[in-house]
């Protein structure tokens, strides 16, 4: 769970990196967009840089020619603190932005991503590329494909746009066929049993590659058996095939080849169920999480205050954020009594200056830190014992979730009456719900 958890953690951060790459511009061509797949030399980009260079000095703007050979020299820099390609791949963005109070800022910055990256690309521009990286974010999930048809089996798994072949083979089954006489069932009988042979071999291989051993539970998020005869089926129904496989089965699918041209069709027809896959784990997330608040269970918690307050008490087992979710978290520094308060304000609330005075004595509150809560619970969520799930609002319950409970609560692992906090806390403050 902590891997799947993490990976949530990765995948939100890439988002807000785009988010942040796609805003920023710079004069001229001096944006360096960079991405080597894994297995690539990094000698090979170092020439190619070398040769990137030799061209740009032809440049006949001089404020262009000195921005895209600082930009190429910082990428060459960058590229010195690797021997080789991490395993992932590396993406490289360097170049010279313009910041909104139109200042110029260099900006270098490299990092493996968290699954293998497939594309190559070199561009300079007045922007960054970050295609590449959208790629990464499409499907996260990795599914397992099982194409069985009378000639043989294959094993294969698609994460996002990465398809790999586990395992095949080819098998030689008897046809039916009329000669036999007397013989006709004990040729019926073999038939038989060479082709529950089969069935009991590709399932048997089934769980060898997509059971993880260490944990025993299957290493895909679902699998689709897909093949041109009913052997697919049979495999489906079969009482041999791992039970923790059969609830993970998403689709059985009809192809009209097997190996490897039956994988590639098999994908194509499953792509629709493959990109729900997502979405039907967050209706089921936050489908629980309205089940606790309509049953009453006092096993829910929602809005900025209370979320934390329940945080604080370890009570918090399963955090549910909107991935967009736009309030800022300020430690604010009481400029009398040098006492720090940390406060959460939306946009509206920031625009009110009196959030920034001490209610009670109208003293100034002085900004120490200011940082988007999202940004912390990705960085702080472990201290709680919680996991972190962020959702969107693209379905009906993730939308009524950011609508109606201000997009962000928790399912509780204990009830807590988290009424008796908004009376009057301890220094006499008074707490108000959302």
């Amino acid at each position: 769970m902590a891997d799947s958890d993490d990976k949530n953690i990765e995948i939100w951060k890439i988002k807000k990196l785009i988010k942040s790459l796609e805003a920023a511009r710079g004069n001229g061509t001096s944006m360096i967009s960079l991405v080597i797949p894994p297995r690539d030399q990094i000698s090979r980009i170092a020439k190619m840089l070398g040769d990137e260079y030799g061209t740009a000095s032809n440049i006949k703007s001089r404020v262009n020619r000195q921005s895209v050979l600082g930009a190429i020299t910082s990428a060459q820099q960058r590229l010195k603190l690797y021997n080789k390609v991490p395993p992932n791949g590396l993406v490289l963005y360097t170049g010279t932005i313009v910041t909104d109070d139109g200042k110029e800022k260099k900006v270098t910055m490299d990092f493996e991503p968290f699954r293998p990256i497939n594309a190559s690309l070199y561009l300079c521009d007045n922007k960054f590329h970050t295609e590449a990286l959208n790629e990464l974010l499409e499907s996260d999930d990795k599914f397992g494909f099982i194409v069985m048809d009378g000639n043989g089996t294959l094993f294969g798994t698609l994460s996002g746009n990465t398809r790999e072949i586990l395992h095949k083979f080819s098998v030689d089954l008897p046809k039916k066929h009329g000669r036999g006489g007397q013989s006709a069932l004990r040729f019926a009988r073999l038939r038989m049993e060479k082709r529950h042979n089969y069935v009991r071999k590709t399932a048997e291989l089934a769980t060898q590659f997509f059971i993880d051993p260490s944990t025993s539970q299957p290493n895909v998020s679902g699998l689709i058996l897909a093949g041109s005869a009913d052997f697919k089926t049979e495999l489906s129904q079969s009482d041999m095939f791992d039970a923790r496989l059969q609830v993970k089965i998403l689709n059985v699918v009809d192809v009209s080849y097997g190996g490897e041209n039956g994988f590639n069709q098999a994908i194509e027809l499953s792509s629709e169920i493959l990109s729900n896959v997502k979405f039907i784990q967050e209706k089921r997330l936050i489908g629980k999480y309205f089940e606790e608040i309509s049953q009453d269970t006092g096993k829910y918690v929602f809005g900025v205050d209370d979320t934390l307050a329940a945080l604080d008490m370890g009570a918090v087992e399963i955090l549910i954020v909107w991935e967009n979710l736009d309030v800022n978290r300020y430690e604010l520094k009481n400029t009398a009594t040098s006492e720090i308060v940390i406060k959460h304000f939306t946009k509206e609330q920031e625009m009110n200056e009196s959030n920034f005075r001490d209610a009670a004595t109208n003293v100034e509150l002085e900004v120490q830190e200011k940082l988007p809560l999202l940004e912390w619970f990705a960085n702080e969520y472990k201290r709680f014992g919680c996991t972190l799930e962020f959702v969107t609002n693209k379905s009906q319950e993730g939308s009524q979730f950011c609508r109606g409970f201000g997009g962000i609560g928790g399912i509780l692992r204990y009830q807590v009456d988290m009424r008796s906090f908004d009376e009057v806390s301890d220094d006499g403050e008074v707490y108000d719900s959302e």
